[in-house]
C-alpha cells in the first residue's frame, strides 16, 4: 500500500493507493484540517496520524507528499511556502515526515513535490493524459498551479522551480504576490477575478459569478480572466507543443470553461498550432494530487505515459 498526502493551506488529505492494476486505484481517503499554526510539528503530526489511520494495520511502502510551494532540485528542503510559516524554509521535508512517522511505529520512505507538479503527474497516472507523453496541467483556484509533462518526464528544471505557469508575464504592471509583476495568477486566479467582482458590487464566488455570464458587468470581469488564461495556455502550447493542455482545480468546474477557453485561445495561437489545441477538463479534480503523490518515486516518469 501506499500513501498520497495533499498538504493544503486548509485542508491535509491523504489516501490509501492501490499500484496493483493498469491504474492506480484509491482505497480509502482520509481529510482533517491543516493546524491552524501550520507549524513544522503539527503538521508532521497530522501527517503521520493520517497515514496510521489509512493503513489499517497493513505495510505502507512509501509515502508521497504533494508540497504547496517550491522546492529545490533534489527534492528535500523547502525553499518557500507561500502560506506557511518561515520555520518551513529551507525544512527538510523529507526527514522530518520520516521522523514523524519513525514515532508512530512505521519505516517508511517518502518523496516529495510540488503540489501542481503532482497534480500533473496524477493526471498522467490515472487521469485524462494516461498514455500521453507531453501534455500541460494548469489548476485554476486561489492561484493558477502548473505541471508539465514532456517525452515523459516532469519538467523540473536546473534549480527544480521548472513550470511555474502562474507567472508567465501577460501583461500590465500589476504586482504579483510572488514578487514579480504582470503575472496570469494575478489576473485570472480566484482572487483576481474575486476582487474585479467586488468592485463592480457582484458575487466574489466564482461559480456565482460564471452563472451570470451575458451580463454586461460579469462579462468584463470575466473576460479578463479568459483573455489572460488563454494567452497563458497559447505561451505554453509555443513553448512546449503539448498534445494535450489539462484545466483542473475549482475554477475549472464553470460550465464551459473549457470551450471559452479554447475558443480565445486559438486567436493567439500561430497557424500550425491552432488546429491542434486539445483542452480537457480533468476529471479527477482534487484526486489528481493524490495520485500523483504516490507517483513520485519514478522521479518525475509520468505513470502511464508513452
Amino acid at each position: 500500500m501506499k500513501i498520497g498526502v495533499d498538504l493544503g493551506g486548509h485542508t491535509l488529505t491523504a489516501a490509501s493507493v492501490s499500484c496493483g492494476g493498469p491504474k492506480p486505484r484509491i482505497e480509502k481517503i482520509d481529510k482533517t484540517d491543516t493546524p491552524r499554526s501550520r507549524s513544522v510539528r503539527e503538521i508532521m503530526e497530522a501527517i503521520a496520524f493520517a497515514a496510521e489511520r489509512l493503513s489499517g494495520g497493513e505495510k505502507i511502502t512509501s509515502v508521497g507528499v504533494a508540497v504547496p510551494g517550491m522546492l529545490n532540485a533534489d527534492r528535500r528542503r523547502a525553499l518557500r511556502l507561500p502560506n506557511f510559516p518561515a520555520e518551513w524554509d529551507d525544512l527538510d521535508v523529507v526527514d522530518a515526515v520520516e521522523t514523524a512517522l519513525e514515532s508512530h511505529g512505521m519505516n517508511v520512505p517518502v518523496l516529495i513535490e510540488n503540489d501542481a507538479n503532482c497534480y500533473a503527474l496524477g493526471e498522467g497516472s490515472a487521469g485524462e493524459a494516461v498514455g500521453v507523453s507531453d501534455f500541460v496541467t494548469f489548476t485554476m483556484g486561489t492561484g493558477i498551479g502548473c505541471g508539465i509533462v514532456t517525452g515523459g518526464r516532469l519538467l523540473t528544471g536546473a534549480h527544480g522551480m521548472a513550470g511555474e505557469g502562474g507567472h508567465v508575464v501577460v501583461r500590465g504592471e500589476a504586482p504579483c504576490g510572488c514578487g514579480g509583476k504582470g503575472h496570469s495568477e494575478t489576473l485570472a486566479a480566484a482572487d483576481g477575478t474575486s476582487a474585479r467582482a467586488l468592485a463592480k458590487g457582484l458575487p466574489e464566488d466564482f461559480e456565482k459569478l460564471w452563472k451570470m455570464r451575458g451580463q454586461a458587468e460579469a462579462d468584463e470581469v470575466l473576460d479578463v480572466t479568459i483573455d489572460v488564461m488563454a494567452r497563458t495556455i497559447a505561451t505554453a502550447c509555443h513553448l512546449l507543443d503539448p498534445e494535450i493542455v489539462i484545466i483542473g482545480g475549482g475554477m475549472s468546474r464553470g460550465e464551459g470553461i473549457g470551450d471559452a477557453l479554447k475558443s480565445r485561445s486559438v486567436g493567439y495561437l500561430s497557424r500550425p498550432f491552432k488546429k491542434l489545441l486539445d483542452i480537457r477538463i480533468s476529471r479527477l479534480g482534487s484526486e489528481a494530487a493524490l495520485y500523483g503523490a504516490v507517483s513520485i518515486e519514478s522521479r518525475g516518469k509520468a505513470a502511464g505515459s508513452k
